[in-house]
């Protein structure tokens, strides 16, 4: 190796020939045709013998030990540059090289990018493994493709690359980057393609450490292919990047609409608490206002009485005989006219005082608004930080549940000094809200610097030093207040240089302190300084009375008391980390002798490392002071008219009140005049004293009663009307008064002033004190008719936007001298006019507040994109738009520009994103055009009705909040296919009728409206996509019970309702709760109507229904059929209130009483609870003396359903027929118990109209005594499939006619014998059972048996009672007894032996009779189910089945009898009743 310090240019050049295969005698002719020279690990010193090369294009320099970048001079055509792991400080002496495009200066000891701006055909740069903190200089490379800046110090993007558009591959891995705001502004790179923050060569930027990194930055950037070294080109990866960024947003998006809810909330509580204080001011005033008006109508009567005409003895008339002696009293008192003007004197003044106090309490309110609005204002800027950096800054405001809540609590009271406070009277702080705030950023720095200091000890000093972790008040500068702004800055940042003050003392340390005193009494003094200087009139104590506090934890390390005399510096402390100054030393005014010893423990801390002070509370507090708040909730609490009523003694008026009552009471008391509540021709000539309408000049009609003004069009000289103190709500009966100049319309219940015109006289006009809310629309009727107009008074009037109220009267009625009884100066005149004019929509405003980007940029940020987009690149005044430009706006952002209406957008046929919030528009009108619209936003506005937007069918937010609306246009919605986000807060919506097909929606925020009904929900139930939904502030909420659960129920796909993510267990709550419950709402959702009378049948079927809850009952009254089968009812529910009820069917459910239980039975043993499950479990005697309590009890029970003729309750697992309570149904004639667990025959003592009972196929062995005991009109008993072995205990069935008793376990047939004492039994049906034992049967006994049965039949030929179809009612007359016949009797011959020749099988059923007979013969369930499922449906049945159900089960026979007869309740359904 040679040294490079000995080394001459010529050795230099001969070793650059030898490298590269020169010949350095020949290099003077062949270094002109050389292109490229390299040389590697030589250890030169610097660059020589470049002049000898003219034709260099590449040039690779590497591993040598040159410091600076000289001699490239000649090399005019150099196109690429290596000059790596050298020893270069600066980048210099390339401005020659312009035809320069790629450069690698990698390795080297960089600490600025700088001198490139000539390279403009730079393509590739590499400056990795440097020494750089800021990307600078690069402005002028706009063909710059390749930029690798890895291994620097870089701690910031910014918009230093914004000029290299063409940048395509991108490296930043290894710097110090931590913030994904930072990574934002590489969006403004279109054609980026290859990005690298964690290049594993590298280590780690502080921004990958970050949760949910590479989400955000691959939505950020949806063009890369390659990030991190990793292919991302699938489109999967793009989408899923997509969706979750979406989710976010949405997420936000509900936060920070829940909070404005909140806010909103909390200010509609202030102002209804103002207007309870105002309403005793306000009526004091009209009290005064009142009588102040009737003194000077007397007073111009008095001065007008020698006259011929009257100007305004309005309200008697002159034939009174007390009005003429009242005249008289009147003349004949020379001093009544002073006495008058004292007593109105005295009346102004009492006007005054209450005016005052109403402006008081609307001052008080301000500041508590404004204080409301401070207090939110800090919430909603944090939530869009947490949006911004994906959830790794996360906030958390804490409760009295919350230990670290409790912990900071705590901690400031316990450094909080009272003694330290007592100057400014303060005695004590209250916490208001405490913040803890989560900067994963911030926390990441502290925790490994942090760890550094702990590595770097041994383990008995690492835990010394974690014992200098402390938790202190950052300490403000005191002459700057707390702005929002800046505190977010420190929240996310941390505590920069550029946040720190700029006094000498702080230039370089962070400031915290253990003392409350320390970090707050600075900031009270100077605020009491500054008031004193500005020498204001106000509270001393709300000045400071609000405060913030911010807890750090701060690492101190290293600390030492501060010297004397010397600046606090890292220089002047160089070893230490942080300083601190005891409370004793500290110059302060306040800080002085004290009596307490809490500043043995004060101290004042200054920190040098801004990243071991982490930012991790922010604590709202108020003091509380000697001197009491004014408060709306405390100053004026008494001044409420009530309690001034109950106890005026305690009222804080009470003497103000009196002094009231002395003023009314001054002479002269007028006496009060008889109303009046019409007028006509004879009562205005009256009031007028003349005869003639053309004389009346004014005309006095205040203090009546009068709603219209009829017959006013004769008196055309009338100069001065007075109405106040009337009953009007609209003026449109003075348009005909052209003379009119004085009109007093005070202290009515006007709410428009349409119809008022022709007025082109008036100059004088009072409208205080009625209802006028609409301005725009009041103003422009004045502007129109009021031409001459000179005082306007519009005081106290519920007005829509009130803020801007006064500068558009005065802006539109420029005649105006007087607004609200104050002067109008020139000044305010000309601000005014400069309003309106800003209130059009002209080609400036349309250049000043629109863009023309194709698309909307990708950031996580809530707001509309119309705002986003005209923020990030407006067009700016100097353009001038033409034809061709109005075509390229794609943004306007019109907010707060004070319209009346939207004009002049006919030509932006491709505006996609428009915002019109905060105006004064009242209708949706000059949108026509605007058909590509994607997102539309008009909150703040005064529009009542949503229409003329159906033709945007690419629009996919709708933002209408803050309005005046009350629905929508039909059809509004039904063609937005891409509608995903609608929001409609605080609106007058009362139904949500019309969203039925927005299938796409998403979100739907529509709180605080008037939605009260619950069948509104149902409107929303098709709308699958729909995951976030907000209600609150609906009259729903405290209509529906159970309001959430039933939202949750009805919407299985929500996530979020009402701000709050709904948890699983809440949907299980709402399955528990709501599922299976038949109510109105849903029999609604399905008719498509409510219309409950007209229905007759009520079918709803296999529906998972456990409880039924029609309200209100009496809209039912005319079902009379009811199908519940397949369910899950326990009991008859709410069918019991049904009145008039004749069919009930309940098969399949799980029915156990027909009353719902109440209580469980935890009364009862193990035993009991054995038995009631399974009877053969042998514990019977229990069960016995229960059955005698329960008869007992049941007897007593009033009977229920009256109408009830036939119940179904087939395969319902009953075991116990007493816990049904079928007593109670007295009038029931048709009871199905098939397939169900009954053991006993019980509880049916009082069903005496009952004539058919079905218990086929249950577990019944024997009657017992009370089974049958009193007499019965049964005429049917289905006993088939049970264990029956005896027949005793049926004598009291005196008018059954068939029985039938197939497959039970009947051994003798003996026991048929005692069914001798039933005379009317003429069918019975025993197949099946063991007394047939299956020997053929031959000739001989069949003619024995027929014998005996004829025998039998003949003591029996006598006639049968009437009896009564079970349905229909007809009647039978009296026949006689038909022989009895024993059918079915099952043999092993074959059906044919005993059915006889008559009876033919159909193939299909002979095919079946060896396939278990079909699905009726051997399973127990189908052969009822099916016939009744058929017979429900309407379906007939085929003459096979009916073949087949003879030989199956004469059950069969009875149900296709009861069809025949219409008793089966399915086949009485009308077709167009049934749902």
């Amino acid at each position: 190796m040679i040294e490079s310090e000995n080394l001459n240019q010529e050795e230099i050049i001969k070793e650059l020939c030898l490298c590269n295969g020169l010949s350095y005698e020949m290099v003077g002719q062949e270094g002109s045709d050389t292109s490229k020279l390299e040389m590697f690990f030589l250890g030169y010193p610097r660059i020589v013998g470049l002049s000898l090369f003219p034709n260099l294009t590449s040039l690779t320099i590497v591993a040598q030990d040159i410091k600076e970048i000289s001699g490239l001079e000649p090399c005019l055509q150099l196109k690429e540059l290596w000059i790596a792991e050298c020893c270069i400080e600066k980048i210099e002496g390339l401005q020659e090289c312009r035809n320069l495009e790629k450069l690698y200066l990698y390795f080297n000891k960089i600490s600025k990018i700088e001198n490139l701006e000539k390279l403009i055909k730079l393509k590739v740069l590499w400056l990795n493994h440097n020494t750089i903190k800021n990307i600078e200089g690069l402005q002028t490379l706009k063909n710059l493709k390749d930029l690798n800046l890895a291994g620097n110090l870089i701690n910031s993007i910014g918009r230093c690359l914004d000029s290299n558009e063409q940048l395509e591959r991108l490296n930043l891995s290894g710097n110090q980057i931590c913030s994904f705001k930072e990574l934002t502004n590489l969006t403004r790179l279109p054609c980026l393609k290859d990005l690298c923050l964690n290049d594993p060569q590298y280590t780690t930027n502080p921004v990958c450490l970050l949760c949910n990194y590479s989400t955000h930055v691959l939505y950020h950037l949806p063009c890369l292919q390659r990030f991190d070294t990793l292919d991302v080109s699938a489109k999967q990866i793009k989408e899923l990047a997509d969706t979750t960024a979406m989710k976010k947003i949405m997420y936000y998006n509900m936060r920070i609409k829940t909070l404005q809810r909140h806010l909103k909330e909390d200010l509609e509580k202030l102002n209804d608490q103002k207007c309870k204080l105002q309403k005793l001011p306000e009526e004091r005033v009209k009290l005064f206002s009142f009588v102040k008006k009737t003194l000077e109508r007397e007073l111009a009567e008095l001065k007008g009485s020698g006259k011929g005409h009257s100007d305004g003895s309005n309200n008697s008339k002159v034939t009174d005989p007390e009005t003429l002696k009242s005249c008289e009293t009147v003349t004949e008192e020379p001093s009544l006219q002073q006495k008058i003007l004292a007593k109105l004197n005295a009346l102004n003044e009492r006007v005054t005082f209450w005016n005052k106090k109403l402006d008081e309490i609307e001052a008080i309110y301000h500041i508590e608004v404004k204080q409301k609005k401070k207090s939110h204002g800090l919430l909603i800027p944090l939530l869009l930080i947490e949006l911004e950096t994906v959830g790794n800054f996360h906030f958390e405001e804490g409760t009295r549940s919350d230990d670290w809540f409790n912990f900071c609590y705590e901690l400031i009271l316990s450094r909080f000094c009272a003694w330290d406070f007592r100057t400014y009277g303060i005695t004590g702080v209250k916490v208001k809200r405490i913040i803890k705030v989560n900067n994963r950023i911030l926390r990441l720095k502290f925790e490994e610097k942090f760890q550094k200091f702990l590595e770097n000890e041994d383990m008995h000093d690492s835990e010394s030093y974690r014992r200098m972790l402390e938790c202190l008040f950052y300490v403000f500068d005191p002459e700057v207040s707390v702005k929002k702004k800046h505190l977010l800055q420190i929240l996310e940042k941390g505590f920069k240089d550029s946040e720190t003050s700029k006094l000498p003392l702080k230039k370089e340390a962070i400031i915290v302190s253990n003392s409350l005193s320390i970090s707050e009494c600075p900031r009270i003094e100077f605020l009491q300084q500054k008031h004193k200087d500005e020498k204001k009139i106000s509270l001393k104590h709300e000045l400071f009375r609000h405060g913030i506090l911010l807890i750090t934890k701060v690492f101190l390390g290293q600390s030492v008391q501060a010297h004397e005399k010397e600046s606090i510096s890292q220089s002047n402390y160089p070893m230490v980390n942080s300083v601190f100054i005891p409370r004793k030393y500290l110059l302060n005014s306040v800080m002085g002798q004290r009596n307490c010893d809490c500043s043995v423990r004060q101290c004042k801390w200054f920190v040098f490392d801004h990243d071991l002070v982490l930012p991790e509370y922010v604590v709202e507090f108020e003091y509380i002071t000697m001197v009491k708040a004014p408060s709306l909730f405390s100053v004026f609490n008494n001044v409420i008219l009530e309690e001034s009523k109950k106890n005026p003694e305690v009222s804080v008026f009470s003497k103000d009140l009196k002094f009231d009552d002395e003023v009314i009471k001054m002479e002269p008391r007028i006496k009060a005049r008889p109303k009046l509540i019409s007028l006509d021709d004879k009562t205005i000539l009256s009031l007028a004293k003349t005869s003639v309408y053309s004389h009346i000049v004014s005309l006095n009609l205040h203090g009546n009663s009068l709603s219209k003004l009829r017959d006013l069009s004769k008196l055309t000289g009338l100069r001065k009307l007075n109405i106040s103190f009337n009953e009007f709500t609209c003026l449109d009966d003075v348009y005909h008064l052209y003379n009119l100049e004085y009109l007093d319309a005070s202290h009515n219940h006007v709410i428009t002033l349409e119809g008022f015109r022709g007025l082109m006289k008036l100059k004088h006009l009072d409208l205080s004190w009625n209802q006028l809310k609409k301005s725009g629309n009041e103003i422009n009727m004045l502007c129109k008719h009021t031409t001459s107009l000179l005082t306007l008074d519009i005081q106290h009037n519920p007005w829509q936007k009130p803020a801007t109220l006064r500068l558009s009267v005065i802006g539109r009625l420029k005649t105006l001298t007087h607004l609200n009884g104050v002067f109008i100066s020139e000044e305010e005149a000309t601000a005014a006019m400069k309003f309106i004019a800003g209130t059009r929509i002209t080609q400036l405003s349309l250049l000043r507040h629109s863009s023309t980007k194709e698309e909307r940029p990708r950031i996580l940020s809530i707001w509309p994109s119309a705002k986003i987009l005209t923020q990030v690149s407006k067009l700016g005044p100097h353009l001038h738009l033409s034809g061709n430009c109005y075509l390229k706006i794609t943004a306007l952002n019109l907010d707060g520009q004070h319209l009346f209406e939207i004009t002049n957008l006919e030509k932006l046929e491709n505006l996609k994103w428009a915002s019109f919030s905060n105006n004064n528009l009242t209708k949706m009108e000059g949108l026509e055009s605007c058909i590509n619209l994607e997102e539309l936003t008009l909150d703040g506005n005064c529009i009542s009705k949503i229409e003329g937007i159906s033709k945007m069918t690419k629009l996919t937010r709708l933002s209408i909040n803050n309005n005046l609306l009350t629905g929508w246009e039909e059809h509004t919605f039904d063609n937005m296919l891409h509608l995903h986000s609608l929001s409609l807060e605080n609106n007058r919506i009362t139904s949500l009728s019309g969203l039925q097909k927005s299938f796409t929606l998403v979100e739907l925020y529509i709180s605080n409206n008037y939605i009260a009904v619950n069948q509104e929900m149902h409107n929303l139930k098709g709308l699958c996509n729909l995951v976030i939904l907000d209600m609150c502030g609906n009259i729903i909420i405290w209509n529906q019970e159970n309001y959430r659960l039933f939202v949750i129920f009805h919407l299985p796909e929500l996530k979020a309702l009402d701000g709050i993510p709904i948890e699983p267990s809440e949907t299980d709550s709402a399955k528990d709760l709501f599922g299976g419950r038949l109510t109105s709402d849903m029999i609604a959702e399905r008719q498509g109507h409510s219309n409950f009378k007209q229905m007759q049948e009520l079918n709803w079927t296999s529906s998972s229904i456990r409880t039924v809850d029609l309200i209100p009952v009496d809209q039912f009254r005319n079902v009379c059929n009811v199908n519940l089968q397949n369910n899950h009812l326990t009991s008859f529910s709410g069918l019991i209130y049904l009145p008039n009820v004749k069919v009930l069917c309940l098969n399949y459910n799980h029915i156990e009483s027909i009353m719902p239980r109440l209580k469980p039975q935890t009364h009862l043993t193990s035993r009991q609870l054995l038995y009631q499950k399974v009877p053969s479990s042998g514990y019977g005697q229990q069960g016995i003396s229960k059955t005698n309590r329960d008869i007992m009890s049941s007897e007593n029970l009033p009977p229920i359903m009256h109408s009830l003729e036939v119940l179904h309750l087939g395969y319902n697992g009953i075991c116990n027929l007493i816990q049904l309570q079928l007593n109670r149904l007295r009038n029931l004639k048709f009871l199905f118990l098939q397939g169900n667990e009954i053991s006993q025959v019980e509880g049916l003592d009082n069903l005496v109209v009952l004539q058919e009972l079905v218990v086929d196929h249950n577990r019944i062995r024997s009657f017992n005594d009370s089974a049958f005991a009193k007499p019965s009109s049964l005429l049917a008993l289905h006993l088939e499939e049970n264990r029956l072995r005896e027949l005793g205990k049926l004598q009291s069935l005196v008018k059954l006619e068939k029985l039938f008793l197939g497959y039970n376990k009947i051994q003798d047939i003996t026991e048929l014998e005692k069914l001798d004492v039933i005379s009317t039994l003429r069918e019975l049906t025993v197949y099946g059972n063991p007394m047939l034992d299956g020997s053929p049967v031959n000739s001989d006994d069949r003619a024995k048996a027929e014998f005996h049965l004829a025998e039998l039949q003949a003591k029996k030929n006598s006639l049968i009672p009437v009896t009564h179809s079970p349905m229909d009612g007809r009647s039978f007359g009296q026949v006689k007894t038909p022989p009895i016949e024993i059918t079915n009797v099952l043999l092993p011959s074959g059906f044919s032996h005993y059915l006889g020749s008559d009876v033919t099988l159909t193939p299909e059923v002979e095919d079946k009779k060896n396939k278990n007979a079909g699905i009726l013969t051997n399973n127990p369930r189908s052969i009822h189910a099916e016939i009744a499922f058929r017979q429900l449906r309407g379906i007939s049945i085929s003459p096979s089945l009916l073949s087949h159900q003879n030989i199956a089960s004469p059950t069969a026979q009875i149900y296709q009898s009861n069809q025949d007869k219409r008793r089966i309740f399915g086949s009485n359904f009308p077709r167009s009743n049934r749902m």
